[in-house]
């Protein structure tokens, strides 16, 4: 295996056991290295400190597999696949479907796979994890027996590292409707047309979280809904809701999920989010509570400020719309808007409005999206639970 030198700035965040190392703290790569192969990584005094696969046309140049010194070979990848899926076994009591890989939370870097009802969804996001494409679909295969496994590989993040997209089936046969089981509430999906690898099942713990405080016949405003999860939880409650996105596939979604559970009491709406919002304020229509979970509006550190303001509209309008001890759930799943930000914002609105806001529940992925505390970028899902 090829060995490559690093910056000190990196050597620094390395033995912090941090995975990524930057096109600019590179030091001696050798002249013949091929992108996308595997490197051992080491000081220049020729300490070693980790091992990985390098790509310099990405701005993240090296990704780290492991900090033990080890080869990267089936066997490596088998007991890592092994390691990931024993940790999910905990999930598997209250659904058929959730996380089996999580890309650098797992320590196999450039890959997710997630599990629906006997089929799986992969996404090989990097060029060092596509190298290993044929050994990863067949560990899968024999960890796992799926029905099918579906290529949702992100277009974009591939493009960057210089990849061809692929997407569609790559094994067995999925098929366009798979009905799924969370907490008893039933949803059907489709990894031929859903967003991400299909399903929002990170917010599962935060699903079930909202619903302790859901009531019979409580007015709920269900925003971004997407598939429905919180609004369904609510339903099952009793309560009455209201569910807006301005997706159509969405909304068709949510119908769908309705209808597969028998539920009542509910109005979906193709609606913008901040429009609807702006009108039911001004129509003086109360809520219960409101669910925020919007789409991630910072992807960049730069684009933070405007997606703070974006939050904070929402937010202040929300808690505006609330009956007498109303709730309001507020999400982000952005690394760049975290817990910090959201107590900062809620405390501002709190003060201008001179309205006290009690956090009933503070919220984060849930344990099959792992929060690694030597890499911050693996803690991109944070909520708050507020009450008027």
């Amino acid at each position: 295996m090829k060995k490559i030198t690093v910056s000190k700035e990196a050597i620094a965040k390395l033995k912090s056991l941090f995975c990524w190392v930057y096109q600019n703290e590179l030091a001696t790569p050798p002249k013949d290295l091929k992108d996308g192969e595997s490197v051992e990584i080491y000081t220049a005094g020729g300490e070693y400190l980790a091992t990985g696969y390098i790509n310099q046309k990405s701005v993240i140049s090296v990704r780290v597999l492991s900090f033990e010194k080890t080869e990267i070979n089936k066997e490596f990848f088998r007991a890592r696949l092994q390691t990931a899926i024993d940790k999910r076994k905990q999930i598997q009591a209250n659904s058929n479907a959730y996380r089996l890989v999580h890309s650098e939370a797992d320590f196999l870097a450039g890959l997710i796979v997630d599990f629906y009802n006997g089929n799986l969804a992969i996404q090989i996001n990097t060029l060092g994890m596509e190298n290993q494409r044929d050994i990863i679909i067949e560990l899968l295969v024999e960890l796992l027996n799926p029905k099918g496994i579906f290529d949702k590989s992100d277009a974009k993040v591939r493009k960057k590292e210089g990849i061809e997209t692929q997407n569609g089936v790559i094994y067995g046969e999925v098929p366009n409707e798979i009905e799924i089981v969370e907490n008893g509430i039933k949803f059907a999906m489709s990894l031929h047309d859903g967003q991400k690898t299909g399903f929002y099942l990170d917010q599962r713990r935060n699903r079930y979280i909202v619903s302790k405080y859901i009531q019979r016949d409580m007015k709920v405003l269900d925003v971004f809904c997407n598939a429905g999860g919180f609004g369904l939880y609510a339903l099952s409650k009793g309560a009455k809701v209201q569910f807006v996105d301005a997706s159509a596939s969405a909304i068709f979604q949510v119908e769908n999920n309705i209808t597969l559970n028998g539920y009542e009491q509910c109005t979906a709406i193709k609606t913008d989010a901040f429009e609807f919002l702006t009108q039911e304020l001004e129509s003086n229509n109360k809520y219960d509570l409101i669910v925020l979970d919007p789409p991630p509006f910072a992807k960049t550190q730069k684009e933070a400020i405007g997606a703070m303001k974006g939050m904070k509209f929402l937010l202040d309008t929300a808690l505006k719309m609330l009956n007498p001890n109303g709730m309001v759930a507020i999400y982000s799943c952005s690394h760049y808007i975290g817990m910090k930000q959201l107590e900062e914002m809620s405390f501002e609105i709190s003060k201008n409005a001179k309205m006290p806001l009690q956090i009933v529940e503070y919220m984060y992925a849930d344990i099959d999206h792992p929060n690694i505390i030597n890499i911050p970028n693996s803690a991109y899902l944070t909520g708050l639970l507020l009450r008027k």
